[in-house]
C-alpha cells in the first residue's frame, strides 16, 4: 500500500490508554439491567443474555499472571466512520498481551465474511501498515444482517475451524442488535462462542448513560465543519450565493448540531425540533424564506444553511407517509419493481391511505421517487438519496418570488448545494478518535478475558484527560426497545435523538437569532495532529457541553 507523507508519520502516533488498561485489572459488576422498554418483550426474546450486570474493570492483583493463547474474530459491520482500524489494532494488541501465541482473524468485507468463510489471519505487519488511518481497507465492511438460524450455523462452521472463542462485531445500532442476536443464539445452544459489540456511526445516534458517544463522529464532524467553513468563507467572500449543505444523519441531527455549534451557520435545522413543533413542510420553508428576506434587507443577499440528512422523515406529514411506504414495499416490493416507471407512482399512491396519497401525490417527481427507491437492508428509506437541500431551496425561490410580487421581498436568491457524506466517513482519525477507538479495541479483548459475552465495549468519563477514562462493558440487551421494522416489530438499539432540553442544544437555540441575522462564521480549519493538545486533542463541543 502506497502511503502519504501525513500516513508515515501517524503510524508512529502511540494511542493514549487509560491507566487502568495497562496493568492486570478485574471486571467489577455493577446491578442488574433491564432494557430501555418492553422488558418483558425483550426479556422474552433473550433469556440468556438479559439482565447482566454492567462491567467497570478496576486494578487488580496478581500482575503478570499467564493466560492461554485465544484466537479471536473480528468483523466491521455497516457504513465506514473514521477510527475502525484503530479498534482492530486495540484488539489485536490487547489478546497479544495476554499470550503472544493469540491471534486474530479478520472476516472479510462484513457479515458476509463470516457466513461465506472469507478471512485472513491479521499478523504484525498487517496491523502497523494500518495503524491511525482512516478507512475500513484492511478488511473491509458490509451490510449482511446476521439474523437467520442458517447465517448463524454457517458462521460457527468457520469459527470452530479456526479455534475462534470470540467474535468482535464493530459496527452501529442495527448491527450491535445483529451481534446481541447472535451471542443470545451462541450460548442458547452453548456454542463456546463470545460475542462483543463496539460502537460505530458518525452519525452519533448510539449513545446513552453507558455509551457517551460512537467512534468516528468526532472526526467526522470536524472534517466537516471544516469544508463548512471553507464554504462560509467562499460564501463571505462572493455575497451572492445561499449555500444549502445537508450533512449526514439519518436518524438524528447530532451531526448538523455539532457543524452549527463549530461553524456558526445562518441556518441550522434540526430534525428532532421540527418533529416536536410538528411543522408542515411549508413552515419550515417559511422559516428559511423570512430570514432570507431579512438578510437581503441589510443587503445581504448571501448565507448558509445547514439541513440534517433525515430531516424529511421527522416532518410528522412525511414521517406517516414513509412509515406506510415502508410496509407497502415490505409487502409489494415485487410488483412495484414489475410496474412500468411511468406508472409506479400511481401503483403506490393507489394503495395508500388517503391522506398520505395526498402528500404523496402533492410531491415532485423526482423526490417521490427517491422516497419510494430502494430500502436498505434493515427495510429503510435511503435518505441520503433524497434532495432535501434541492427540494427546500426550490421551494424557498419560488415563496420569495411570490412575496416579492407582494411587495414583502427586495433581493437576489442564488444558490448552490452541497451534500456532505462520503468525505467524512473515512478520514485519518482525530487524535481523540485514534485514542478512544484504540481503548474501545483493548477493552473488548479485557471483556474476552472475562469471560463475558453480549456485552458492548464501553469507555467513560471522555472529557478528562485519557488516562482518567474508565472502561468497561454494557449488555446490550440494556440498550433494547421494540420498533416496526420491514413491517415486523423487532428487538433493536434505541437511537439517540437530540435531546431538545439539553445543553448541546440549548447552546444552539440561544444564538440562533444572533447567527440568523449576523454573518457570524466561524472558520475551524482542518483536523490538527501536533500541537496543543487544546487544539490537537479536545472532544466535540457536544459531549463537552453534555458532561459540563
Amino acid at each position: 500500500m502506497r502511503v502519504s507523507e501525513l500516513q508515515r508519520e501517524r503510524k508512529s502516533y502511540q494511542p493514549k490508554m487509560p491507566n487502568v488498561l495497562k496493568g492486570k485489572l478485574h471486571a467489577v459488576k455493577g446491578e442488574p439491567t433491564e432494557s430501555v422498554a418492553d422488558q418483558e418483550r425483550v426479556k422474552e426474546l433473550f433469556p440468556y443474555t438479559y439482565g447482566m450486570p454492567s462491567i467497570t474493570f478496576e486494578e487488580g492483583e496478581n500482575a503478570g499472571a499467564k493466560h492461554e493463547a485465544i484466537n479471536v474474530g473480528v468483523l466491521l459491520s455497516g457504513g465506514q466512520a473514521p477510527g475502525g482500524h484503530n479498534v482492530i489494532a486495540g484488539i489485536f494488541d490487547g489478546i497479544k498481551a495476554l499470550n503472544p501465541q493469540s491471534r486474530l482473524y479478520g472476516f472479510l468485507m462484513g457479515p458476509s465474511g463470516l457466513i461465506e468463510h472469507k478471512y485472513i489471519e491479521l499478523t504484525d505487519e498487517i496491523i502497523d501498515e494500518y495503524r491511525n488511518t482512516g478507512g475500513f481497507d484492511m478488511i473491509g465492511s458490509g451490510r449482511t444482517k446476521l439474523e437467520t438460524k442458517d447465517q448463524f450455523d454457517s458462521g460457527l462452521e468457520i469459527l470452530r475451524e479456526l479455534g475462534i472463542s470470540a467474535l468482535v462485531i464493530v459496527g452501529g445500532d442495527d448491527s450491535n442488535t445483529n451481534a446481541c442476536v447472535l451471542a443470545e443464539y451462541y450460548k442458547s445452544i452453548d456454542a463456546g462462542v463470545q460475542v462483543i459489540g463496539c460502537p460505530k456511526t458518525i452519525d452519533g445516534d448510539l449513545k446513552n448513560e453507558q455509551i457517551e458517544t460512537s467512534f468516528g463522529f468526532d472526526t467526522a464532524t470536524k472534517v466537516y465543519s471544516e469544508i463548512i467553513g471553507n464554504i462560509e468563507r467562499d460564501c463571505n467572500s462572493a455575497r451572492k450565493y445561499w449555500h444549502f449543505i445537508k450533512v449526514m444523519g439519518r436518524s438524528a441531527s447530532h451531526i448538523a448540531l455539532e457543524c452549527a455549534l463549530q461553524t456558526q451557520p445562518n441556518i441550522c435545522l434540526i430534525s428532532e425540533e421540527v418533529e416536536e413543533k410538528k411543522q408542515s413542510l411549508s413552515q419550515i420553508v417559511e422559516y428559511i424564506a423570512s430570514i432570507v428576506t431579512k438578510r437581503a434587507a441589510e443587503g445581504n443577499n448571501f448565507g448558509v444553511a445547514l439541513i440534517p440528512e433525515g430531516l424529511i422523515e421527522f416532518i410528522p406529514s412525511m414521517r406517516s407517509l414513509i412509515s406506510e411506504l415502508n410496509d407497502l414495499l415490505a409487502k409489494e416490493g415485487d410488483g412495484f419493481a414489475r410496474t412500468p416507471k411511468e406508472e409506479q407512482l400511481e401503483f403506490i399512491a393507489s394503495r395508500l391511505s388517503a391522506e398520505n396519497a395526498e402528500t404523496f401525490r402533492s410531491l415532485p417527481d423526482t423526490v417521490a421517487f427517491q422516497i419510494a427507491g430502494e430500502r436498505d437492508p434493515h427495510g429503510n428509506v435511503q435518505v441520503s438519496l433524497i434532495e432535501t437541500e434541492k427540494l427546500l431551496s426550490g421551494m424557498v425561490a419560488k415563496k420569495l418570488a411570490e412575496w416579492k410580487k407582494e411587495g414583502k421581498y427586495e433581493g437576489s436568491f442564488k444558490t448552490q448545494h452541497h451534500f456532505l457524506g462520503y468525505e467524512g466517513r473515512c478520514a485519518a482519525p482525530s487524535n481523540f478518535d485514534a485514542d478512544y477507538c484504540y481503548t474501545l479495541g483493548f477493552t473488548a479483548s479485557k471483556l474476552i478475558e472475562a469471560g463475558l459475552t453480549g456485552y458492548m465495549s464501553s469507555v467513560q468519563n471522555l472529557t478528562r484527560e485519557v488516562s482518567q477514562w474508565i472502561a468497561g462493558g454494557t449488555p446490550i440487551t440494556m440498550m433494547f426497545n421494540i420498533e416496526r421494522r420491514g413491517g415486523k416489530d423487532k428487538p433493536v438499539i434505541r437511537k439517540a435523538l437530540v435531546d431538545l432540553e439539553g445543553a448541546p442544544f440549548r447552546e444552539f437555540e440561544s444564538h440562533r437569532e444572533e447567527w440568523s441575522k449576523e454573518t457570524a462564521f466561524v472558520y475551524p480549519g482542518p483536523i490538527q495532529y501536533w500541537g496543543p493538545s487544546s487544539v490537537c486533542d479536545r472532544p466535540t463541543k457536544t459531549i463537552l457541553l453534555e458532561h459540563k
